[in-house]
């Protein structure tokens, strides 16, 4: 493995949905590379491991604040808490997100207020609170958008809608924003080898074997990747697995 380049070394950086997957493998990509890491996510035990984990294999300061992205005031306390703790920060990821359901025949209210509080509002609350800061940086900003975002498809499509929400967002927010140097990218993955949900109910790493599909690791160096632009923005990437247009 080469050893880390420290591209990110005095930089401070929020991630969402910190707790595990694609979350915490960015969590551990940005530590190596020196930055450091506020972890946000609501289990809160789980935080704190990865917050030791960070600490003791890379040196870098971390700070965890508990955060259901679905309630306002806890978004901008997560905010807060960061600029009160490190003076300010560089980077938000936003990468909580999750899907419930799968008929819009048989989504119940409940299912589908959880997707849009989520995958939305809480996108929309964190961006909004970040702006001020990472524009005080040139920081960036980074949404975690999927292949469902961007091609109409049968499975889940209140899910689906919501990552487009996200997708559109997050390229409006870049013609705000881009005069004040703050860089918008948009990593867009398939199937992601995690804890994340399926529509059926189990989750893509119990249905996926290592190999068969991206890795969370494979996210998270994307997600770096876009966040050690300087004069640049990536706009978008996509990180899907070799087969996914076979049939489409």
């Amino acid at each position: 493995m080469a050893a880390p380049s420290n591209r990110l070394e005095d930089r401070t950086a929020i991630v969402t949905g910190a707790s595990s997957g694609i979350g915490a493998a960015t969590c551990r990509k940005l530590a190596s590379e020196g930055a450091s890491v506020v972890l946000a996510a609501r289990s809160r035990d789980r935080l704190e491991s990865l917050s030791e984990e960070l600490e003791a294999d890379h040196g870098v300061e971390t700070l965890v604040i508990p955060t259901d992205v679905r309630e306002e005031s806890q978004v901008d306390a997560l905010i807060e808490e960061t600029v009160e703790a490190f003076g300010g920060f560089d980077i938000l990821v936003n990468n909580a997100g999750l899907a419930r359901g799968h008929e819009v025949a048989e989504l119940s209210t409940e299912e589908y207020e959880t997707m849009q509080e989520t995958n939305v509002d809480g996108v929309f609350y964190a961006t909004r609170a970040a702006i001020p800061h990472v524009s005080e940086r040139e920081g960036h900003l980074i949404f975690v958008g999927s292949f469902a975002g961007q091609y109409p498809r049968p499975f889940n499509p209140v899910y689906a809608a919501t990552k487009w929400w996200v997708r559109g967002f997050a390229k409006s927010v870049a013609a705000q924003v881009g005069d004040a140097g703050v860089g918008v990218t948009i990593v867009n993955p398939s199937e992601v080898r995690s804890e994340f949900e399926t529509t059926d109910g189990d989750t893509f790493a119990e249905r996926f074997e290592e190999g068969e599909v991206t890795e969370p690791e494979e996210i998270a160096e994307a997600i770096v990747f876009a966040a050690t632009r300087e004069a640049s923005a990536v706009s978008e990437l996509d990180l899907y697995r070799r087969d996914k247009f076979t049939g489409f």
